[in-house]
């Protein structure tokens, strides 16, 4: 497989990544032809009792890269977009990721095909039943261990794990990661993500010479680590000038009032429907900034025809 990675289609941009990767650092065909697929992906069907009456089936996936320096790890992320390679690139990119911290991890990742916008608080916990019981033969503390994802939070894992005890109870609570601290979560978890980004802003301003109090941040993404980067670069003195959410995406030169939205989102990250004045997530990227941050889903950042 050569050529440029294809942006449009996240499965084959990392397998060209990892084919120049391994070929840099001399590995041959068979090694390349290895990770450049999960070593396992299971397809699931979920039905579910909607509150209307009605049966409703969903299609679920869980793929685990390589568990070669020990269990699969990687988040459950309910989105309409979820599709099969998808979930097989993050799931290589969690490989990667653990790899280069040195953790005695290899990438997993699953997915279900919804919109959790649309559905209910009983119809999201029945959803997540489901897929734990579908793939519960393949999970596990010493076998792959799920997390929060897009649109999954402390309370989606709270119900996954509730099941999966029911399952297999003597192994459960280390199944799963990123439930309440209430049973067994861990503190700072939820913020992880956010902080280690910001850890990062800080080197690459100092770097450049650009002192943190007079940056400009935009957020593309205002969901999990989106909105905590949010708040810790605001915290920090920087100037958040522009945030988006898959609405549309809100702009103040001067600087956005951060706690204010943060205290009006939605579960979803969703905000930017309470505005009037938005402007578009194309219109976002492209104002003038010290930093952007791509914190939405994969794919939304593509090149551009230059303009004449």
């Amino acid at each position: 497989m050569n050529g440029q990675p294809d942006a449009n289609n996240v499965l084959r941009s990392t397998q060209i990544v990892i084919e120049q990767a391994l070929r840099k650092l001399g590995y041959g065909d068979e090694m390349i032809a290895l990770l450049q697929e999960p070593i396992r992906m299971l397809t699931v069907r979920i039905p579910v009792r909607m509150d209307d009456g009605t049966t409703k089936v969903f299609t679920g996936y869980r793929a685990q890269h390589n568990d070669a320096v020990g269990p699969t790890k990687g988040g459950v992320r309910f989105h309409p977009d979820v599709n099969e390679d998808e979930v097989k690139a993050l799931s290589i990119w969690m490989s990667l990721k653990c790899g280069i911290a040195d953790l005695p991890y290899g990438g997993g990742k699953g997915g279900v095909i919804c919109d959790p916008r649309k559905m209910s608080f009983r119809e999201l916990e029945r959803l997540s039943r489901g897929y734990v019981r579908a793939i519960s033969q393949i999970v596990g503390p010493t076998k792959d261990i799920p997390a929060p994802d897009v649109m999954t939070n402390s309370q989606i894992m709270a119900w996954m794990l509730d099941e999966y005890s029911r399952i297999r109870e003597f192994d459960s609570p280390g199944f799963i990661t990123g439930k309440p601290i209430v049973l067994g979560g861990s503190h700072g978890r939820e913020t992880a993500t956010a902080r280690g980004v910001a850890v990062m802003i800080e080197e690459a301003l100092r770097t450049k010479g650009i002192p943190l109090q007079e940056a400009r941040v935009v957020i593309q993404g205002f969901g999990n680590a989106g909105s905590y980067l949010a708040k810790f670069m605001n915290d920090a003195g920087a100037k958040v000038i522009g945030i988006s959410d898959v609405n549309g995406a809100l702009y103040n030169k001067e600087g956005l009032d951060i706690d204010y939205l943060l205290d009006r989102r939605d579960s979803f990250g969703s905000v930017t429907n309470l505005f009037e004045n938005t402007i578009t997530n194309e219109e976002l990227l492209e104002l003038e900034c010290d930093v952007l941050v791509p914190a939405a889903i994969e794919t939304r950042l593509r090149a551009s025809t230059p303009r004449s």
